[in-house]
């Protein structure tokens, strides 16, 4: 039998955590590794995204987009550059696509995220700020044909934002006062919900899956014990299964700007 195979039936679990332990060391060397041989900043950043954005494609179901890009919406409005934009593939086409340059549509938006060195005040300042740029546009949903018969238009849901880096810079890390209060400062359409930091802990941040406000919930930080990288995707995961589905695009909406 199998090494492995004898360890998954004696102590399943623990195989578990020690595999998902594993895929955080790798992704954590193929930082290290641009970090310490890329010599010009602007492609270590774009390497280290990519990273990011496998791993993440790797964990989420299919009809789930990751790539960098453009928010756009239906007035002609577009959010900043965003690192990590995860939209719907399945219903909402992307716009302009043109080699690594995309327009998303808000409406396709459930999460956005930057990449960064590290978790420090002022990047959590910044991915904040690339959150709210995303979240001001607008967003249309109109009824949608369900089993041949219309239904109700869906109701916008939060988008989700956060920030993943390869360490976090106080010496408690996330642990830190200076972490949450950096965290509670900011509010509304600025709020963060996810966070990575790998080489240490993540987080979450909860609020109500109905309030646009995003009104500040429970926040919960992984255990040091737990694998950070692990505990980021399946948190993301439960909270994107809980956002469900995307709006229907009111496409004439899209049309009166043509004229």
């Amino acid at each position: 039998m199998n090494a492995n195979k004898a360890v998954s039936n004696l102590e399943g679990k623990k195989f578990l955590r020690d595999a998902l332990e594993l895929e955080r060391a790798v992704l954590a060397k193929q930082l290290e590794l641009s970090t310490r041989s890329i010599t010009h900043n602007g492609v270590m950043g774009d390497v280290n995204e990519r990273h990011f954005i496998n791993i993440l494609r790797k964990y989420l179901p299919k009809r789930y987009g990751v790539d960098q890009g453009i928010v756009m919406d239906c007035r002609g409005k577009t959010s900043d550059q965003i690192d990590i934009i995860i939209y719907d593939l399945q219903y909402t086409p992307p716009l302009l696509d043109q080699q690594n340059h995309r327009y998303i549509l808000a409406e396709a938006v459930y999460a956005v995220f930057e990449a960064k060195p590290a978790i420090n005040k002022e990047y959590l300042y910044y991915a904040s700020d690339k959150a709210a740029s995303v979240r001001r546009l607008e967003r249309t949903s109109i009824e949608i044909i369900n089993a041949g018969k219309p239904s109700d238009a869906r109701p916008l849901f939060p988008i989700l934002s956060g920030i993943v880096a390869v360490k976090a810079e106080w010496s408690d890390g996330l642990q830190s006062a200076a972490f949450k209060k950096a965290l509670d400062e900011l509010a509304g359409e600025r709020t963060l919900s996810l966070g990575l930091a790998l080489e240490n802990q993540a987080f979450e941040r909860d609020y109500e899956i109905s309030d646009l406000t995003y009104s500040h919930g429970q926040l919960t930080i992984s255990k040091p014990e737990e694998s950070s990288l692990a505990w980021f995707l399946f948190t993301l995961l439960k909270r994107l299964q809980a956002l469900g589905t995307v709006p229907a695009v009111d496409w004439n909406r899209y049309r009166s700007v043509l004229s």
